[in-house]
């Protein structure tokens, strides 16, 4: 059987189909006999074609993955045995390499401890005086360590001890290389008896990539990844060497001889130690040389005749995907400088570097500098808006006028990157920034669409949080997107004007009916044609229809809304692209926003399609190290008759378990699997009751995805889960039977643990703030239920504690006790602000008594925050939370006492916080005065003079208008909680005169409830100011800047009014009945 299996091997090695299919035919034959076992073995060591023998290697490693139970015992040991003389004997170093894969695949079965041969053979090879055998050695040891490290983790120290003398052998690339992928490969299994001798190879380690980089840069890349798995698996290893390996990287970084995959895999290792550490990198004063390195790559110009990917015109633009250079890296890393570090910081050193590159007379300087103000919009958005805004948008704004395309781009992408993060502050630059865009846009060569899509983002980012100010540029816009659609022949200029329609919708809302007809006309037609050139065209067709659904209004839409739903199923079934599902999805949510009634009778359907999404593998790749000339045998004993269902059940078919090197995932799969997470949860909430035969089967496979490795899909999970805990409470509470109750309660248990389990251990700063996010939506909904389960209150205190005092994974486990928040990076300060809007949340959910002791330890942690030092963001938080506590207080069985007992503590707080430069501290401050005079009553009285003098001292040079509106607001509290303390024949002149509000809006419900509270106790004081008030009512009468509730007390007071004084002209009669015609007012019954 030997010499028949030589023969077929070496049949399949030969370049020729047909014989490859023969051959393969008999090869699948010849498993079929148990005898094969031996005689590949035979094969293995004694052909004298290397090739042959290396197919018969592989054959062997393919019978024991894939039908290891159907070997014999005798069979097994034979080529264990067989296996290492093979590879002693051998002197190919492919024949090498399979022989070593084939004893990993028998480790996996064999481990180390039941194969003391290998470990001998290991132990002699890599400690060998002969460079040659340690090579050998280690390449064995790479492979057997690699494919399974678990069991090795006994020797491990004995492993350590060897890669400290290996990686001093710098004149064995090979050797060291091996070395470096074991030490890779253990990284994540070490333990704390390990951490002193792993610590003590990072220099050697070092050393050792310097010179692999000379030898072999491919090999010196994919060893990179030993830093990457330090830093993520143990990250205190590196800590003392960072200095070191930032060093190394960026001398590498530097290298412009070096491959641009060993560069960016150098750049990458500085971003993910920046993202771990970044208080370290600061504290050893590395800040600096990173800046220094990483500003020279990002402004580079690329070789003479060539232009840097994003500013190449490729046919069919698309928003590419980033490309692997090192400029897309530095710029990265600046971005996650700006994320992980405390902005003044950062700016102190960067700012001089990107004036210099915008002054430079070099147009790829002039990019690099726009490029870095671009990346730094996410990370410093509050810093940019405090400090520099003007002067930056100026910068941009006179770029967009550069004689250089390339740099005309840099500025439109970095105005869209300021859109996007520094609102709302960048629209009130509305009036410079709409004609500057619009302008821009009109007078460009509609060829060039790369530039043009560039073009398009910047005006997106911007229309989208526009608001009402559009208005005044609502026709321009539409009838250039309106003439795009209908006249332009270019598929991507349609796409593009498609996806700023939606932008416009999201701002103009229903201004945007006039618009509607034309509109939908086209995207219908661009949805009804399925050809593939226009696939593109019909996904953003189908997201701009999930705007219109949110934004024009439900009586615009909901005619449409069912139509809408069956063109989504039908797409989805038509075609199979995860781009366009994913956007089937977002329509399904979005028409759940306004005819929740149209999905129920498809909700099997849309079910069925989206859980599939979530169980898919598709778009997952797997990295094989295998040889790809024997595919064809991938199945060759599926054919066997019997055995194999009871391998199958016992676990040991290993058909799936393959040498795999590594996943690739593509985004648009985990794109899709996010935005299903996040409609399942909408249409879950929406569809109520409907939903709830399908919620325990997507509860079941969203949760599932808590762990799922893309921390987007993650988050989105984290999300939905929350939604179907509050879509659970609401069917409750429409049917309260004990059947829901119970149903409720059971979400609860699992969801909320998840949740807080999350926020401790979880390494990704953005998961934890959509977790805090959705627990404090399922704390607000669900009130008292959440909380049932004893000790479940204690845990979220303590979670939120813990974020406070940044204890959590996420936050580098808090650094330094002594850090100053003034020195903290702005997402870390939005994480803080996540966990303490949870505090009032709470305190409205239980009596107040039983949250006393918590909110007593909590309270500290915010008032810190309040400090003179902090800064603006920071003292606006902390007065914001302690106000809005108070004003949950007042809601709750006890809130009084306890409000009474923390008046001391909080009045100098909030009082000082009055006296801010920053209005919104002020505003916050002004609030919480109000909010504790209502909250503690009868004992704040002593206090009540020093209060309104301090409301009087800021009225009186007061000129920000919210703040205004909240003193107004503050005074109502007062005078409703104790009017006997407050001198109204001063004060409510006062109050009047500031009517009617003007932007704190949700304040009329307090101001008109005080003006109806006072006419009852004191109506002369109260008509005597008749005219004002009136006057006042008529701006808010019948819009929505009042609720339903609000416009009914002002009504009742108004009519009062016509009552009392038929002497003003008839002016309340005339408005009361006015609004009635109108139909603007629903009258509830009067109290």
């Amino acid at each position: 059987m030997t010499e028949e299996l030589e023969r077929i091997l070496s049949q399949l090695t030969q370049p020729d189909n047909a014989i490859i299919q023969q051959a393969t035919a008999q090869m699948k034959l010849a498993f079929k006999d148990p005898a094969v076992i031996p005689a590949l073995c035979a094969v293995m060591t004694s052909s004298q074609n290397p090739q042959v023998r290396q197919s018969a290697a592989v054959m062997l490693r393919m019978r024991v993955m894939k039908h290891w139970k159907k070997i014999s015992p005798d069979h097994r040991e034979s080529l264990k045995a067989v296996v290492l003389q093979a590879f002693q004997q051998e002197t190919e170093h492919m024949v090498r390499h399979s022989l070593s894969q084939l004893s990993a695949v028998l480790v996996k079965h064999e481990t180390p401890d039941r194969w003391p041969a290998l470990l001998t053979l290991l132990n002699q090879s890599t400690k060998s005086d002969n460079p040659q055998d340690r090579q050998v050695g280690l390449l064995l040891l790479s492979k057997v360590v690699s494919s399974n490290p678990e069991p090795f983790k006994p020797y491990y120290r004995q492993l350590l001890e060897l890669f400290g003398a290996v990686l001093q052998d710098v004149s064995n690339p090979s050797a060291l290389y091996y070395c470096i992928l074991t030490l890779t490969a253990i990284t994540a299994y070490t333990g704390s008896e390990e951490m002193n001798l792993m610590r003590s190879l990072i220099p050697k380690l070092i050393v050792a990539m310097k010179h692999l980089i000379k030898a072999d840069q491919d090999q010196a890349s994919e060893a990179m990844e030993v830093f990457d798995e330090l830093m993520e698996s143990e990250v205190s290893i590196v800590v003392p060497h960072i200095a070191e390996i930032v060093h190394f990287c960026l001398e590498i970084s530097a290298d412009t001889s070096l491959s641009d995959s060993m560069r960016v895999k150098a750049l990458s290792c500085i971003a993910l130690l920046i993202r771990l550490k970044s208080k370290v990198v600061l504290k050893q004063k590395l800040l600096s040389p990173i800046l220094q390195t990483v500003f020279p790559i990002l402004s580079a110009s690329p070789p003479p005749g060539q232009e840097d990917p994003e500013d190449q015109e490729k046919e069919g633009d698309d928003d590419d995907e980033d490309s692997e250079t090192p400029k897309h890296f530095a710029a990265q890393v600046i971005d996650t400088l700006a994320l992980h570090m405390p902005p003044e910081k950062l700016f102190h050193q960067l700012m001089p570097l990107t004036q210099a590159c915008l002054a430079s007379a070099n147009p790829y300087e002039r990019k690099g500098g726009l490029m870095c103000l671009a990346v730094l919009a996410e990370g410093c958005a509050d810093h940019i808006c405090t400090k520099m805004l003007s002067s930056v948008l100026q910068t941009v704004c006179r770029s967009l006028s550069d004689e250089n395309q390339v740099v005309r781009s840099a500025a439109l992408f970095t105005l869209g990157q300021f859109s996007e993060h520094l609102q709302p502050d960048i629209s009130k630059y509305c009036s410079e920034l709409m004609p500057l865009l619009l302008g821009y846009l009109s007078g460009l060569n509609h060829a060039k669409t790369g530039h043009i899509t560039k073009a398009f983002y910047a005006l997106e980012n911007f229309l989208e949080n526009l608001g009402a100010e559009i208005q005044p540029y609502l026709p321009t816009l539409m009838e250039t997107m309106l003439a795009a659609l209908t006249n332009s022949d270019n598929l991507r200029i349609k796409e593009l004007a498609v996806s700023a329609i939606g932008a416009i919708a999201n701002a103009a809302k229903e201004m945007l009916v006039p618009y509607f007809p034309p509109v939908i006309d086209s995207l219908k037609g661009f949805l009804t044609d399925i050809r593939e050139e226009v696939r593109s065209l019909q996904t953003q067709a189908l997201d701009t229809l999930s705007v219109l659904a949110r934004t024009v209004g439900k009586d615009v839409f909901s005619p449409l809304a069912a139509e809408c739903v069956q063109l989504g199923l039908n797409l989805a079934d038509a075609v199979d692209d995860p781009d366009l599902r994913r956007c089937t999805y977002s329509l399904f949510s979005a028409v759940s926003t306004v005819s929740p009634e149209c999905l129920t009778p498809h909700l099997t359907a849309i079910t069925t399609i989206m859980l599939l999404s979530l169980r898919s593998t598709e778009g997952v790749t797997a990295h094989l190290e295998e040889d790809k000339q024997f595919v064809l045998l991938d199945d060759e004993d599926d054919e066997d008759e019997g055995g194999d269902t009871v391998l199958d059940e016992d676990g040991e078919n290993e058909g799936e378990d393959r040498d795999v090197a590594g996943f690739s995932v593509e985004n648009a799969y985990i794109d899709e699997k996010e935005d299903a997470c996040e409609a399942l949860g909408e249409l879950a909430f929406n569809t109520g009751v409907a939903f709830l035969p399908f919620l325990e089967s997507s509860f079941q496979q969203v949760f599932e995805l808590r762990d799922f490795p893309h921390e987007d899909v993650r988050r989105a999970a984290f999300g939905a889960l929350g939604q179907f805990c509050r879509a659970q409470h609401k069917v409750w509470q429409e049917n309260p039977t004990e059947e829901n109750h119970q149903a409720l309660q059971k979400l609860l248990s699992v969801v909320l643990p998840s949740f807080l389990e999350t926020v401790r251990q979880e390494r990704e700063r953005l998961v934890v703030m959509a977790v805090l996010e959705a627990m404090n939506a399922v704390v607000k909904s669900c009130q008292g239920e959440a909380l049932q389960t004893p000790g479940r209150l204690q845990e979220i205190c303590h979670a939120i504690r813990d974020v406070l005092k940044k204890k959590t994974v996420c936050q580098d486990g808090g650094g330094d006790e002594g850090d100053d928040d003034e020195q903290q990076a702005e997402y870390d300060a939005m994480l803080q602000e996540m966990a303490g809007e949870g505090i009032p949340l709470l305190a409205s959910a239980v009596p107040a008594e039983t949250f006393y002791p918590f909110l007593n330890e909590l309270l500290p942690l915010i008032m810190n925050k309040a400090k003179s030092t902090c800064t603006e963001a920071h003292r606006s938080f902390s007065l914001g939370t302690l106000a809005e506590i108070l004003q949950s207080l007042v809601g709750v069985a006890g809130g009084r006492s306890v409000a009474g007992r923390l008046s001391n503590r909080l009045l100098p707080v909030l009082a000082a916080g009055v006296r801010d430069s920053n209005a919104e501290v002020r505003n916050n401050s002004v609030f919480g005065l109000g909010s504790l005079a209502e909250a503690a009553g009868p004992v704040l009285t002593p206090d009540y003079p020093m209060m309104l003098s301090l409301f009087s001292s800021l009225m009186s040079k007061e000129s920000d208008r919210r703040v205004i509106d909240n003193v107004c607001a503050a005074l109502c509290r007062m005078i409703m909680s104790n009017t006997e303390c407050v001198p109204l024949e001063q004060v409510f002149p006062a109050l009047v005169s500031h009517l009617p509000l003007q932007e704190d809006m949700e304040e009329n419900k307090t101001v008109f409830k005080c003006l109806t509270f006072l006419y009852s106790h004191n109506p002369s004081l109260v008509v005597s100011h008749m005219k004002p008030i009136v006057s006042a009512s008529s701006h808010v009468l019948g819009t929505k800047d009042i609720d339903t509730e609000t416009q009914n007390t002002l009504l009742l007071l108004l009519l009062l009014f016509s009552k009392k004084a038929n002497d003003i002209d008839g002016e309340a009669e005339f408005l009361i009945m006015d609004r009635r015609i109108g139909g603007l007012v629903h009258r509830q019954p009067l109290q």
